[in-house]
C-alpha cells in the first residue's frame, strides 16, 4: 500500500462546507462581523450608480453579498456553478425580483451588452485563468456598466492571521480540511490579482480594508468597483 492520503469526497466536503458556511463566515463572531461588514465595500460610498437595471452575480454561495446592494433594479441573477449551492437557493424565499440560475463564470449565457453590473465576491481567487474570466465578465457588461469584485488579501500576512484566529478553527472543529482546501481553492495570490485588476480597469475605484493603503500584507479585504 502507498503512503498517500487520496484527496477527499468533494460532494461530502461541499456539503459539510455549505452547512458550516454561514456560521464560519457570517456568524457572530468577530471575524464573521468583519466578513459581512466588508461586502459594503464595493456599495457604500462605491460610486456607483442609484440604478442597475440588470444585475449579475457570480458564486452568489448563500447570497451573503445580496443584502448589502443598495441601488434600484429591476433583475439580479444569482448564480453559481455549484448544483449544491443551487439546490440551498432554491428552497429559500427571496425577493421576487431574484432570478436563481446554475452557471459557469467562465462562459457565460448573455449576449455581449447584457449586463448592467457583474458582482463576484472572493470568486476570482479560485480560477486558474483570472484574465479570460475577467474577459469573459467584461463581454456581457454594458459600456458605461460596472464590475464589482471582492478579494481575500490571501496570502498577505494579516490573511493569514486572521484565519488562523477565525474560520480555520471553526472549519477543523466541523471536520472539515480547512487548510487543505485553502491551499487548493485559492489559486491566486492577492498580489497577482491586484497587478491584473490594475492593468485591465484604467478607471476603478479601490478600497482596501481595514488599513486603507494598498499594501496586501496589512489588510484582510481589497474591494474595486471597475467602471467598463
Amino acid at each position: 500500500m502507498k503512503n498517500f492520503v487520496e484527496k477527499p469526497d468533494w460532494s461530502n466536503y461541499e456539503e459539510n462546507w455549505l452547512a458550516n458556511y454561514d456560521a464560519s463566515n457570517y456568524g457572530s463572531s468577530l471575524s464573521a462581523r468583519i466578513l459581512r461588514s466588508t461586502h459594503n465595500l464595493v456599495e457604500k460610498n462605491a460610486g456607483l450608480d442609484d440604478h442597475y437595471g440588470t444585475v449579475l452575480e457570480l458564486g452568489v454561495g448563500t447570497m451573503a453579498h445580496f443584502g448589502c446592494v443598495q441601488h434600484g433594479f429591476e433583475r439580479y441573477i444569482a448564480s453559481d456553478h455549484d448544483p449544491k449551492v443551487i439546490d440551498w437557493l432554491t428552497k429559500r424565499s427571496w425577493d421576487p425580483r431574484v432570478e436563481i440560475k446554475q452557471l459557469s463564470g467562465a462562459r457565460l449565457q448573455f449576449e455581449d451588452d447584457s449586463i448592467d453590473r457583474v458582482i463576484a465576491t472572493h470568486v476570482l481567487e479560485h480560477i486558474p485563468d483570472p484574465v479570460s474570466a475577467l474577459e469573459e465578465w467584461v463581454r456581457v457588461i454594458r459600456p458605461g456598466g460596472v464590475l464589482s469584485l471582492i478579494l481575500p488579501c490571501d496570502p498577505g500576512l494579516a490573511w493569514r492571521i486572521g484565519r488562523t484566529l477565525g474560520p480555520r478553527k471553526r472549519g477543523y472543529a466541523a471536520g472539515l480540511p480547512y487548510d487543505y482546501y485553502m491551499s487548493v481553492e485559492h489559486v491566486n495570490a492577492i498580489y497577482n490579482l491586484h497587478q491584473i485588476i490594475k492593468f485591465h480597469f484604467p478607471e476603478r475605484r479601490t478600497k482596501w480594508w481595514p488599513m486603507r493603503a494598498a499594501i496586501p500584507d496589512i489588510n484582510l479585504i481589497y474591494g474595486v468597483n471597475c467602471f467598463v
